[in-house]
């Protein structure tokens, strides 16, 4: 059971352009906490969007380099912004606060102390906190660049459970802006920070490299997280539930059996790989990725990039994976090693069936 939750927001899925902001969409996401709050879950927002509401209003179509207009139009949009979290917040009950907060809040160890006890003090009461950078008196060496970091460190100074951070992409794909959608990352890699980029957007900052770079501060300190659309935000129930089409981290630094939980946020299996003594070992024991030369047999029908569970040779689910290959390449593959599998798949640019970073081992009861 999760106690705490914080939700990020991004400009582009706030903004209607013109220094207009979607009510509707606001009006979802508070109805979607009101459900989290009925089952006992504090919520947080982090809310982008203040920069983007002042440049409209002050005319202006590309974000200013100059941190004086940014500030004004920072100072413009906040309370715009803050306006329609509060009035979005009171139709469902509930009261909205404001907190803007700038690097030193978590730099200074008094000053994250005196943060974290506003913010427990708010959720004692019910109130909702609505944090945003304070864009309009950070100085450039100051500010975080954008919310999604900021979430990241206010996750781990709130002690949260998951970061939820929503935006227009669907997750982590395997090519920027296409490709395959990456359902569960248990380690952020080399390889998974390539498959990040950042974004063109004329009124936001960040895109998914300072998304990625947030998952790593986040997953680092004990906290899971979430990536994916906010086109539908009436669903962010799902999402804590592992029911919603993303990307989910899972925390690092966890014991095999507390991995199990949070395997309710893979997408059910479509098939099933049966290993060796010798891979599941490797997989349990030194977190290895599954390789071709352990595979014995496999069961079902999927493709490149889909879930599968991992089963030992007495039966036992050790772990889900997401697969390097479809099931019809996988057979052909069985049982060699790495030199054969690339030989043999000129396509394949590498030879694991399923990746250590792509794979969530656990203590399994045949579950």
């Amino acid at each position: 059971m999760m106690n705490r939750v914080v939700i990020k927001l991004g400009t582009g899925l706030l903004s209607a352009g013109q220094g207009s902001i979607r009510e509707e969409r606001i009006f979802q996401i508070c109805a979607g906490i009101q459900q989290l709050r009925q089952q006992g879950i504090d919520v947080i927002i982090v809310s982008s969007g203040a920069v983007g509401l002042g440049m409209g209003k002050l005319g202006l179509q590309v974000r200013p380099h100059e941190l004086s207009v940014l500030r004004s139009c920072a100072s413009v949009g906040q309370s715009e912004l803050m306006h329609a979290w509060k009035s979005g917040l009171s139709s469902h009950g509930f009261l909205a606060a404001q907190i803007l907060l700038t690097r030193e809040d978590f730099n200074e160890h008094s000053r994250s102390i005196k943060v974290k006890e506003t913010l427990d003090s708010l959720l004692e009461y019910g109130v909702v906190p609505v944090v945003n950078e304070n864009d309009s008196v950070s100085d450039e060496e100051l500010k975080f660049g954008d919310n999604d970091v900021l979430s990241a460190l206010l996750c781990s100074l709130s002690q949260a459970e998951l970061l939820i951070i929503l935006t227009t992409a669907k997750g982590l794909m395997t090519k920027p802006n296409s490709g395959v959608l990456i359902p569960f990352v248990s380690e952020i890699s080399p390889d998974i920070e390539k498959m990040a980029e950042g974004t063109n957007s004329p009124t936001a900052v960040g895109g998914m490299t300072t998304k990625i770079e947030a998952a790593k501060i986040a997953t680092k300190s004990g906290c899971a997280v979430f990536i994916g659309s906010g086109e539908h935000p009436g669903r962010i129930p799902q999402i804590v539930d592992g029911k919603a089409e993303g990307t989910f981290f899972a925390p690092s630094g966890l014991e095999l059996n507390q991995r199990k939980k949070w395997l309710a946020f893979f997408p059910s299996p479509k098939g099933s790989i049966e290993i060796d003594e010798g891979a599941s070992r490797a997989i349990l024991e030194n977190g290895a990725s599954l390789l071709a030369k352990g595979v014995l047999r496999f069961t079902g029908t999927f493709d490149r990039a889909e879930v599968v569970s991992i089963i030992d040779p007495n039966g036992k689910i050790i772990g889900r994976g997401i697969s390097n290959f479809t099931s019809e390449q996988l057979m052909s593959v069985i049982g060699l090693d790495n030199d054969e599998v690339l030989k043999k798949n000129p396509w394949c640019k590498r030879p694991e069936v399923v990746h250590r970073d792509f794979l969530a081992p656990l203590l399994a009861t045949g579950k």
